[in-house]
């Protein structure tokens, strides 16, 4: 049985290259649009916190990315994702299509702002 990861990079490394470099990509997305978050492990998954608050997770899968930005992060960008499966909270990429870096982007520059009000 495989051991828990202790932080994102034994995550990731976990995960064939092709989804390393995936995982990777969105990583450098959350850290670039929110530099003050605190990254950790949490729920088995890479995690963001902003003031003490969930700000976003990722996690990777054998055929998508799923993308967690809370339920008011995918809400404020429900027609940007439409064209994806979601949940409430959640959203599947795909990993035979380009994931969409500039509207992870934009979720979560609009979940700083909701974590700073």
């Amino acid at each position: 049985m495989n051991k828990k990861p202790e932080n994102v990079d034994g995550y990731i490394t976990e995960f064939p290259l092709e989804i390393q470099e995936k995982l990777n990509q969105i990583r450098k997305v959350i850290r670039e649009n929110a530099p003050d978050a605190v990254e950790s492990i949490a729920y088995g998954m890479p995690a963001y916190k902003l003031n003490k608050k969930p700000l976003v997770y990722f996690a990777g899968y054998a055929k998508h990315i799923g993308f967690y930005a809370t339920p008011s992060g995918h809400s404020a960008f429900e027609v940007q994702l439409s064209q994806y499966k979601q949940g409430k909270g959640s959203v599947q990429f795909p990993l035979d299509q380009p994931i969409p870096l500039d509207l992870i982007a934009e979720i979560v520059r609009f979940r700083v702002s909701e974590n700073t009000a």
